[in-house]
């Protein structure tokens, strides 16, 4: 059976969703562990003869929150594909509760907050590290991203750690803006289905059980 357009874009939008999870989860993983395990958002560095060496890092915990969060929206995208999919391949009936549109627009709020607060710490995190690279590498380097092409201290590797946090980012954004748009089309749906159902009286009301009770016709 044939799947309505809007949820067809919504299903479209999920599994952007999910791509955009799966990049930032594991450009952050990658990332740390380029940094023997270090989560170098807020942190800073120092220069150890002509090497660049970590001086201050964050918690790892704040490099795995990063990547749960994103984990967490992937796996609920590929679940909500994967159920309408079956639905639409073998019950053939689509019909989509009332109920379960609130609770996905209840999951929405909660998953544009995390992806708020995960993008922030992302962007902010890597502003931090990147004044600490400028401050330190004054006369080596103009941009951030010239750190790359500098001698890190052994076991460290950063020689990709910005186009890594830089690309989690822009996926974390772009996650957000498709949750807003999923939200804007949930609560579509919803309101759409309760306009027909206020506006068309009782569906399943005969003729018999709508007519006034004290004028019906004497019956034979």
């Amino acid at each position: 059976m044939a799947l309505p357009w809007s949820l067809l874009l919504e299903l479209l939008l999920y599994g952007s969703c999910f791509i955009c999870g799966i990049i930032t989860a594991a450009s952050v993983t990658i990332s740390q562990g380029s940094f023997a395990g270090k989560c170098m958002l807020y942190g800073s560095v120092r220069l150890n003869n002509t090497s660049i060496s970590v001086l201050t890092s964050s918690s790892p915990s704040l490099c795995y929150f990063v990547s749960a969060i994103s984990v967490c929206v992937a796996v609920f995208c590929f679940s909500v594909t994967l159920y309408w999919v079956y639905i639409a391949c073998f019950e053939g009936e689509v019909k989509r509760e009332k109920l379960w549109m609130n609770i996905t627009l209840g999951l929405s709020g909660v998953f544009l907050f995390f992806l708020l607060v995960t993008g922030c710490i992302l962007k902010i995190g890597r502003d931090k590290l990147c004044d600490s690279l400028l401050n330190t590498l004054t006369t080596n380097i103009t941009k951030c991203e010239d750190a790359q092409d500098k001698s890190w201290l052994s076991p460290i590797n950063g020689s990709q750690f910005y186009s890594r946090l830089h690309s989690a980012e822009i996926a974390v954004w772009v996650n957000f803006f498709f949750w807003m748009i999923i939200a804007g089309l949930v609560l579509l749906q919803r309101n759409k289905g309760s306009e027909t159902l206020s506006g068309g009286g009782e569906p399943s009301a005969t003729a018999s059980e709508t007519e006034p009770f004290f004028n019906r016709p004497g019956r034979p």
